[in-house]
């Protein structure tokens, strides 16, 4: 007798009251397999169908090797969800999270547990035979027969039964005439970017081992495939102010309440985000303390006692940290999220020339983190007054755009704050005639909302697509041993080909687990999107030579192992150019000029970027946002370009009629 993996039957419909919800039945040892053991079939079918109360056709059952690389996808994907805590339920199932706390006990309630040794011990005594190797043993194969959901009006070799519930007609496969299949799309993967955008991405960081669902909502833990990213950018960035002579420090994560409500307008800007500490064990706090939203309330009190003369000026300071937002829109990883991390620059001049100079200077670095690392087209431009920074003079910033949703999203901001925050801090130094002034300041910051925009603008239905100048790894080997063939040989290849790569510089790891085969190994690299992948099997080892293949298209190449790295470099340097150049076509494609409110609503409606003529009054744009607010988002301004297109005499405002002044970025956003 052979160990089997888990057994489980997947339900997907309306099961609690018309609610799009999930629920799982999940056994303890797999069955049986169909056609090879007909009395131990028999029995697990009678099994299903008592449980499922013949809700359901009764799933198909399959039987699969102990330690198979299929039996570990199973057991992977089949978890008990029962049993999960509440933040592992919503990372899969994210409709869960709509049910309320009534919905939730009865849709749990529902669940049947296999967790009596009787009933392990009967599906022993059934002696199932395991099968031999079958056609869907494959990956695709194995998603449709078990977890993929067929949802249709008839369908030949099943009977329909219709939910009590009251629901849809929902059938798994057994079988029968296969009609509108939803199938995964890769390894783990359950959805399309464009089918179901917000679905894909809560999945790709995931199943990319980006981050993990964390047990306090909007919080989540930033696995090293991510913090390696956000390494690479803080090197470029921390080397390239510290040419500026931006120095780093670092204050505390607590404010008190007087400081923190010192600049009024600043405050009422971030106030329903603050969160705030009001015990201390079993003790109530005096006086509650704030959690940082941001610093400058935090700094600047000893900008002012650190400031006396001109030759303290200019002070330019910068900190790496955390910050928390208590956002109540919906958390989404990296883009919106409760924590997050970000580098925040705090800077003080004598005149508002010189930090009108260092605003600029920053923005082209954002612009480079984005454009040069990330592989991510932006746009530099200006914010409205109604979107500047609560408490700055103006605002800057570099605006990317997500093609598949239709909206922007904010990059990195640099502000300039004038004198507010000097007048509110009495930040003041005296000049060298002697004569008393303030000082004008600056803020700047970029967050861990760059690996977002990155994975949203770049993924694909495989997984992450990571650009070499970011990727923690840019290339991974793996050995392709047929048969018969030098096994030993390809793993020592494997291990010089790694070698050779990294003493060039190039971040190269062979994978070498003997656990999985070559087909799940790229089927996992893909997921995690290593840019280049190299295999190397018998043929290879023969001539000398490697096979290499690219995340981003696809694209095979032999490569002599002369010449591996100068080819290798090269690919590496045509991946990253063509990420950026797909991503911008891609953007370019859904830009629209346009002049009338008509043409406005028509293109919003398809989610373009809009460039319109604008009077820039701050009544005209919060009377579009009233008159576009709807269950999609309200349209704003996204930032007024630099570059400006010519503005011919007589261009009237698209919104308002009046006379336009510039041309500005319009559409919905993050």
């Amino acid at each position: 007798m052979v160990e089997m993996s888990s057994f489980g039957c997947y339900f997907s419909g309306n099961n609690i009251e018309h609610l799009p919800v999930n629920c799982w039945l999940q056994g303890a040892e797999l069955a049986a397999d169909e056609g090879r053991n007909a009395a131990a079939l028999a029995a697990c079918r009678t099994l299903a169908e008592e449980l499922t109360e013949l809700q359901f056709p009764a799933p198909r059952i399959l039987a699969f090797k102990e330690g198979s690389s299929e039996s570990r996808y199973f057991v992977s994907r089949l978890i008990p969800a029962h049993k999960d805590p509440p933040y592992k339920q919503e990372a899969n199932f994210h409709s869960s999270k709509h049910l309320t706390t009534e919905q939730w006990t009865k849709l749990k309630s529902s669940f049947v547990h296999f967790d009596d040794p009787s009933f392990c011990e009967w599906i022993r005594n059934l002696k199932v035979v395991p099968p031999e190797k079958r056609r869907s043993c494959r990956r695709w194969d194995l998603n449709i027969d078990l977890l993929g959901v067929i949802e249709v009006d008839d369908m030949a070799g099943v009977e329909q039964r219709q939910n009590k519930s009251g629901g849809g007609k929902y059938f798994f496969c057994s079988g029968g005439k296969k009609k509108e299949v939803k199938k995964e799309t890769g390894l783990g993967l359950s959805f399309t970017k464009d089918e179901n955008f917000g679905e894909w991405y809560s999945e790709v960081v995931v199943n990319g081992e980006m981050i993990e669902y964390y047990d306090i909502s909007g919080c989540y833990i930033l696995r090293p495939w991510a913090i390696s990213i956000w390494e690479i950018m803080q090197t470029f960035f921390d080397a390239e102010i510290k040419k500026m002579k931006v120095k780093n420090c670092y204050f505390p994560l607590f404010v008190s309440p007087g400081v923190l409500q010192k600049e009024k307008d600043h405050i009422e800007g971030f106030a329903p985000e603050v969160a705030w500490v009001t015990k201390s064990g079993e003790s109530e706090l005096e006086v509650p303390i704030a959690i940082r939203p941001t610093s400058e309330t935090v700094m600047y009190p000893y900008y002012s006692k650190w400031i006396r003369g001109h030759r303290d000026l200019p002070l330019k300071l910068n900190q790496w940290c955390n910050v928390v937002r208590w956002e109540f829109s919906n958390p989404t990883p990296f883009i919106r999220s409760r924590e997050f991390l970000w580098q925040e620059g705090h800077t003080a001049f004598a005149t508002k020339e010189e930090a009108d100079t260092e605003v600029l200077q920053i923005l082209e670095l954002y612009r480079c983190i984005y454009e040069e690392f990330l592989a991510i087209p932006v746009t530099k431009g200006r914010k409205s007054e109604l979107e500047t920074f609560a408490g700055g003079l103006y605002t800057t910033s570099v605006e990317a755009f997500i093609p598949n949703t239709g909206r922007g999203i904010q990059g990195a901001t640099s502000h300039c704050l004038g004198q507010n925050f000097a007048k509110m801090f009495e930040i003041n130094f005296e000049n060298e005639k002697g004569e008393k002034g303030m000082v004008w300041q600056n803020s700047w910051a970029y967050s861990t909302r760059t690996i977002g925009v990155m994975v949203m603008v770049h993924g694909d239905d495989k997984g992450l697509v990571l650009p070499p100048k970011v990727a923690a790894l840019q290339l991974i080997v793996i050995p392709v041993p047929y048969k018969d063939a030098d096994t030993q040989g390809i793993f020592d290849a494997c291990v010089a080909t790694v070698a050779t790569l990294s003493d060039a510089g190039i971040r190269a790891e062979a994978d070498l687990r003997d656990n999985y085969s070559p087909g799940w190994k790229y089927s996992n690299w893909e997921m995690k999107g290593v840019p280049l992948r190299i295999e190397i099997g018998p043929r290879d080892l023969a001539n000398n030579q490697v096979r290499a293949v690219r995340r981003d298209n696809g694209a095979k190449t032999d490569i002599s192992r002369v010449f591996l790295v100068e080819q290798v470099k090269g690919m590496l340097d045509k991946i990253q150019q063509n990420l950026f150049d797909v991503a911008k076509q891609k953007r370019d494609a859904c830009v629209e000029v346009l002049k009338t409110w008509e043409e406005f609503v028509t293109a919003l409606g398809q989610k373009k970027l809009i460039l319109a003529p604008w009077c820039d009054e701050e009544d005209v744009e919060k009377d579009v946002k009233a008159r576009t607010k709807g269950d999609m988002g309200a349209a704003k301004s996204l930032c007024t370009p630099f570059e400006q297109p010519e503005l011919p005499e007589g261009t009237k405002c698209f919104a308002s009629g009046k006379p336009a002044k510039k041309w500005t970025y319009w559409g919905r956003s993050y």
